[in-house]
C-alpha cells in the first residue's frame, strides 16, 4: 500500500510543464483500493501530525494523535481540519490533494486499522 500512495503521489495527469513550484500530485488515490491505518494513515499522520499532537501535544495541540484509536476518534476534525484553507494542519500549509483524499478514503472505508 505505501508503495501505491507513493506512485500516486508522484505521478501527475498534467503532462504540461508547471509554473507551480508545489504542484498537487493528481490523480487522487483510487477508490477501490483499501486504505487502512497502518499501510497508509499512520505514517501521513507521524510526517506531518504528531510534532504538535504527540504525547505530551505541544504548541497547544488539543490532542493527541499517535494511536489508531486517537486518529480514528478525531478523523471528522482531521479531515476539516486538513481541508481547510483557511486554517489547515499542517499549520505550514495544506497536504497534497491526493494525501487529503487518503483521510476521507479511509473513514468511508470503514476505519480500517490493517
Amino acid at each position: 500500500m505505501i508503495t501505491m500512495a507513493v506512485i500516486l503521489f508522484s505521478c501527475s495527469g498534467d503532462s504540461a510543464p508547471s509554473d507551480n513550484s508545489n504542484p498537487d500530485p493528481t490523480p487522487d488515490p483510487d477508490p477501490t483500493v483499501k486504505v487502512t491505518y497502518n499501510d497508509d494513515i499512520q505514517s501521513v499522520v507521524s510526517a506531518n501530525c504528531t510534532s504538535c499532537h504527540g504525547n505530551p501535544t505541544t504548541n497547544s495541540a488539543p490532542m493527541s494523535l499517535v494511536t489508531y484509536d486517537q486518529v480514528k476518534n478525531n478523523i471528522d476534525i482531521i479531515i476539516s481540519r486538513v481541508n481547510s484553507s483557511a486554517n489547515p494542519m499542517p499549520p505550514t500549509g495544506q497536504l497534497p490533494t491526493a494525501t487529503r483524499s487518503l483521510f476521507q478514503q479511509w473513514k468511508d472505508g470503514g476505519l480500517l486499522e490493517n
